[in-house]
């Protein structure tokens, strides 16, 4: 009989509490494989400047936490990653990899390793411009045990392995005491759309601003919210100049978990208009959809791309052509018109992806 798993080493290119949703998702990973019992470190990087919020968010999880700090030139935090990893390593059964250097490093450290090795795939990791790094990415993925995508979308990206050889399991999502069995009544108008996540391309934040001047002939007073890192902010806020709707625009940045549940539950449609980049950024998935669908909020997101998993089309929300407006406006109406209705729906829908359905999952894989 093969011998089970205790000891879990997880290298993931970011980790709390500094924002991002592979980091998000390895957090709840560690947590929860803790939880199961099992002996979890972490390697991650120290994304703040002093390490100081790092510090405080390492010292109450109940795991062990291995943070690089980044310096210049990076490839001296780069030779220091693989330095703690081969350290850790030795005392590890099994090897968890987020992350596309996660891969590349699992890889080189699979040669000496004889647990299982398996690689949480996004999506971006597999998309990436230069045709070196996907030639890299793709012999990286041969080298693991288990390969596991967020959705569909991501699996299909895929390219040399064959799609059979990588489960999917969705993210999950927790957040502390939301769920009402009761859907939300409609909320008062005028219209409030939200995004949460970082400001970028990928995130489509553009494509809602876009909408905008067709929206506000239909709902007057309509205004969009934005929530994350403020990446791209002044060549939004340039956009709602040029279009006449600056004065709908609303930039929150970085808020608390507190914050950002009471923002979401003042607005009526979250927006997840993502687009896939130039560069090989894509939308794995849409973990904020379901967050905000567990409150009652409807979502409107893209087709051609993750978020296709995490929209229940026609019952927890929308799939939309993010680049037409007319399309978005009509995908609005429709969810006012019937707004009960698509708010119980999501509810429902969200349940399906708690981290107590979706961890087990994993422990199958890990054990298997």
């Amino acid at each position: 009989m093969p011998q089970a798993i205790k000891r879990i080493l997880l290298l993931t290119s970011e980790f709390p509490p500094q924002p991002g949703g592979i980091g998000n998702h390895a957090w709840h990973l560690a947590r929860s494989f803790a939880a199961a019992g099992k002996q979890v470190v972490v390697i991650s990087d120290q994304r703040s400047a002093d390490g100081e919020e790092e510090r405080l968010f390492d010292a109450e999880q109940d795991f062990k936490i291995i943070r690089i700090k980044r310096r210049k030139p990076m490839a001296l935090a780069y030779l220091n990653r693989i330095r703690k990893a081969r350290q850790a390593i030795k005392h590890a059964d099994a090897l968890l990899l987020s992350g596309k250097f996660s891969l590349w490093l699992g890889a080189g450290l699979s040669f000496n390793f004889k647990g299982k090795k398996i690689g949480v795939l996004h999506g971006s990791e597999l998309q990436l411009p230069k045709a070196w790094q996907r030639q890299l990415t793709r012999y990286s993925l041969k080298r693991l045990d288990e390969r596991i995508a967020v959705s569909h979308y991501t699996r299909s990206l895929v390219k040399g392995i064959g799609n059979r050889h990588v489960h999917v399991i969705p993210n999950g999502f927790a957040l502390p005491e939301i769920n009402s069995k009761s859907s939300r009544l409609t909320p008062a108008m005028p219209l409030r759309l939200i995004t949460v996540g970082n400001l970028t391309q990928r995130k489509g934040q553009h494509n809602i601003i876009k909408a905008l001047p067709l929206l506000e002939k239909h709902f007057a007073g309509v205004s969009y919210h934005m929530l994350g890192l403020p990446t791209e902010k002044k060549a939004l806020q340039a956009l709602g100049e040029r279009l006449g709707v600056a004065d709908r625009l609303h930039f929150h940045g970085r808020v608390s978990e507190t914050d950002k549940i009471k923002q979401l539950q003042a607005a009526h449609i979250f927006m997840m208009l993502s687009e896939n980049t130039a560069d090989g950024d894509v939308e794995g998935f849409g973990i904020a959809i379901l967050e905000a669908n567990a409150l009652g909020l409807p979502g409107i997101g893209s087709r051609g791309c993750g978020i296709e998993d995490a929209i229940a089309h026609g019952v927890s929300g929308l799939l939309v052509d993010a680049q037409n407006p007319e399309q978005v406006l009509e995908q609005v109406q429709k969810i006012m018109a019937a707004y009960p209705q698509f708010s119980q729906g999501a509810q429902a829908w969200a349940q399906n992806f708690s981290w107590e359905k979706i961890i087990p999952q994993y422990l199958k894989i890990l054990e298997a």
